[in-house]
């Protein structure tokens, strides 16, 4: 059985405010910023399932052989009891649908919660997860991630255990405070005893992380590029592409790999629907992505810091990517 329902839905007008806002915000401070989170639109979401399948982008690849070899182990320290398993950031399920068959296959009672700001992203995901998976109960919500939790925690009349995954390298788009900020909210939104599942892209030598975030084909910068693309059209401005290049690289101070669009010219911007005009020195950036990497006793950190204690570490072959089964205390 698959449905899901609307918790917290933005209008159109809603995500354009706050777009608008970040835009503002972001090119008026030095250095200059826009969100990562604005990369994906129709184009960007087309560019970065390309990132996906290329040969130095390891995060997706090495997450999905955690679970394809640890499928069992991870699903067994979930227990007995019937679960919700909360997929905050759910994207196309693939990933999740790994453990969901491993539940399975062990008997396991399990109602699948995806978690989605997209109503029509859930619409897809939820028939797409009933049709293969038909003896799994599918339930989804559309809203922010601790809301879900929150609505979860009231509404657990069957007693249900909830297990919230945080799969990819999601979290390392977060710097460290925010990040603990994050994880203290997700813990209070759950119960003792409930379980988290998180993914932590580790450390390892930086000519891996930096072919991972720059690819020779130029995947990655069309998808940084597209940022200025998508802001021409949304807000009639006349970003030039031409006059930006891509920048990628590991900064071992940050911990992150970081991305940037570095103006090649001194130059104005217009950005019309906003009345608004940006002025660019030559080889002026535009910072507009972390994607930090982990030890693991930063995992152990943040997993204290937050209310957690680590049940296990589970990681792929290479040990370039980590899972780890977090319970609230």
């Amino acid at each position: 059985m698959s449905r899901f329902r609307v918790l917290q839905s933005s209008t159109e007008e809603d995500r354009r405010w706050f777009f608008a806002a970040d835009i503002r915000a972001g090119l008026a401070r030095r250095p200059k910023r826009l969100p990562s989170r604005y990369f994906y639109d129709d184009e960007g979401s087309r560019l970065f399932e390309k990132i996906m399948r290329m040969p130095e982008y390891y995060p997706t690849r090495s997450e999905t052989d955690i679970f394809e070899r640890h499928g069992a182990a991870i699903v067994e320290r979930f227990g007995d009891a019937p679960i919700n398993l909360v997929d905050l950031g759910a994207g196309d399920g693939t990933k999740t649908e790994i453990l969901l068959r491993a539940i399975q296959a062990r008997g396991g009672d399990v109602r699948y919660v995806p978690v989605d700001i997209s109503e029509g992203a859930m619409e897809t995901l939820t028939s797409g997860i009933a049709e293969r998976l038909p003896g799994v109960e599918v339930e989804g919500l559309v809203c922010e991630y601790v809301a879900a939790l929150r609505w979860l925690r009231a509404n657990s009349a069957d007693g249900r255990r909830s297990v919230a995954l945080f799969l990819g390298s999601n979290i390392g788009n977060f710097d460290p405070i925010a990040t603990l900020q994050f994880l203290a909210k997700l813990r209070a939104a759950l119960r003792r005893d409930d379980q988290m599942l998180i993914g932590f892209d580790l450390k390892k030598d930086i000519p891996i992380i930096e072919r991972a975030y720059g690819d020779e084909g130029g995947v990655t910068a069309a998808f940084n590029l597209n940022l200025l693309r998508r802001i021409n059209r949304e807000f009639h401005a006349d970003f030039n592409l031409e006059a930006f290049k891509h920048h990628g690289f590991f900064n071992p101070i940050s911990g992150a790999a970081e991305s940037y669009l570095i103006s090649q010219v001194r130059q104005e911007v217009m950005i019309r629907d906003l009345d608004l005009t940006v002025a660019f020195d030559e080889f002026e950036p535009i910072h507009t992505e972390y994607s930090h990497k982990y030890l693991r006793s930063d995992i152990e950190r943040y997993a204290r810091e937050s209310g957690f204690v680590i049940e296990k570490v589970f990681c792929d072959e290479r040990e370039w990517f980590a899972d780890a089964l977090w319970r609230a205390i």
